[in-house]
């Protein structure tokens, strides 16, 4: 038998005085609740009630258990109403793991927008291009930008990510424009040292290899993008930052009539069957802001 149930079984005995009673509440047979308050007792290994013929009464034991028991389900009623309402109110702290160069003007928008939606959720954001362990680093959702998901995490694609070739005019002007993949070898580029850029490009359905040769590395996709603008070289950057600089001419794709690579956006989380509140709409907003205001 369960231990809580037979503990409110008890209660009821005791608040009404009566083993028929509180079976009527409780839709139970007497001898169903007279099994449960023995396996009580039993567990106990103490007398609770003292039965007549007539009335049912606590012994000073029962009496003390009733008052402590009473007491402490009383805890765990609130603790479990709190526990639900995170699955069905968004609330309490949202630790998220994120690509350094989600740092954008746009996304820091969209994280002031979810906010004034729900604002009982913290949000705490850790920008990374590494992938965090999200059960032992205590995360409950990662944005990811992976071919590969791992097969152990619930993954939601969110959006396809565009990644091109782009170089300042300043760099263009002095070491001049690639015609070609092969002109790349010449050419000094921003490479990052988090992740491996499969150098590959298509034209008219032909995939032609290339190679970039690195003037600097680092782990930073943010400083790529300021290295790429300061005229140092070409680098392989993400669509999303660097969208406002292609519009406004500050750079320029580099080989536009190949294709580039595209990846997918994930949010990736552990368990699916008690998914909070908290998590599930933060992946539907981010989704419909993403498909309202394509990163394409």
């Amino acid at each position: 038998m369960d231990l809580i149930t037979s503990i409110n079984i008890f209660k009821q005995v005791v608040r009404l005085g009566s083993f028929t009673k509180a079976a009527d509440q409780l839709h139970l047979s007497t001898a169903m609740v007279s099994k449960h308050v023995a396996f009580l007792e039993n567990h106990l290994q103490a007398r609770l009630l003292t039965r007549t013929s007539r009335r049912v009464s606590t012994t000073e034991v029962g009496q003390q258990f009733f008052a402590e028991a009473s007491e402490a389900l009383a805890l765990l009623d609130q603790a479990s109403e709190r526990a639900s309402a995170g699955r069905l109110k968004p609330k309490g702290q949202l630790k998220i793991a994120a690509p350094g160069w989600l740092a954008t003007p746009q996304f820091a928008q969209w994280l002031a927008d979810y906010h004034a939606l729900y604002p009982e959720v913290t949000i705490v954001l850790g920008l990374d291009n590494r992938h965090v362990d999200l059960l032992s680093e205590g995360y409950d959702l990662a944005l990811r930008v992976t071919d590969e998901p791992l097969p152990s995490l619930i993954v939601k694609p969110i959006a396809t990510i565009e990644f091109f070739l782009v170089a300042s005019h300043t760099y263009l002007a002095e070491r001049g424009n690639p015609q070609t993949p092969q002109d790349l070898a010449h050419h000094q580029c921003i490479l990052p040292t988090h992740t491996v850029i499969q150098q590959k490009l298509t034209h008219e359905q032909d995939v032609v290899d290339y190679h970039l040769p690195a003037v600097m590395y680092t782990n930073d996709t943010l400083m790529e993008y300021h290295l790429v603008k300061s005229g140092l070289g070409i680098a392989y950057l993400p669509h999303p930052i660097i969208q406002d600089d292609l519009k406004t001419g500050t750079l320029v794709r580099v080989l536009p009539d190949y294709e580039h690579n595209s990846a997918i956006l994930y949010a990736a989380y552990i368990n699916r069957e008690y998914l909070s509140a908290k998590v599930r709409t933060f992946i539907d907003f981010l989704s419909q802001k993403i498909q309202n205001q394509s990163w394409i």
